[in-house]
């Protein structure tokens, strides 16, 4: 909808969180928002980040790793930091974009250590459904959210 805000979640990689965090926008928003991800650089999409999405019903796997120039000329409402170093390395934004910070574990560093694939899962379903939560309250809550 051209006068549904555009939400650009923004993380380091934009391989797992960010990428889960637009999936869920486009699955339970759609019309409701515009959602985009980038990242600060790109690390490829995380495949256990795409096997959590699909567990839950939302299809990520077209999705591709991507950084904020590669958007172009997109102009956001809100950008959503979703990892605290890329709130730290936030570009900043032009006009009234309103950049919020609303940080989620790394599902790949928590399972850094798991010694099988289920262990490390949940982790990402862990992270998958705080994500969910929180793309549930939009667009009202960003307007609760201080500027970072």
């Amino acid at each position: 909808m051209p006068d549904s805000p555009r939400v650009l979640f923004l993380c380091t990689g934009n391989s797992c969180r960010s990428q889960m965090a637009e999936g869920w926008a486009r699955h339970l928003k759609d019309g409701v928002i515009q959602p985009y991800s980038a990242g600060i650089e790109k690390h490829g999409l995380n495949p256990l980040a795409v096997k959590v999405m699909a567990e839950a019903g939302v299809d990520i796997s077209q999705h591709r790793s991507k950084t904020l120039d590669e958007l172009g000329d997109v102009v956001f409402d809100y950008v959503v930091t979703v990892c605290d170093h890329a709130h730290e390395s936030c570009p900043v934004f032009p006009g009234k974009t309103k950049v919020v910070h609303v940080g989620f574990d790394d599902p790949p560093r928590l399972a850094a250590g798991a010694r099988t694939e289920e262990e490390a899962l949940g982790h990402y379903r862990r992270v998958r459904d705080e994500i969910r939560a929180f793309v549930e309250t939009l667009p009202e809550r960003l307007n609760g959210i201080p500027a970072s």
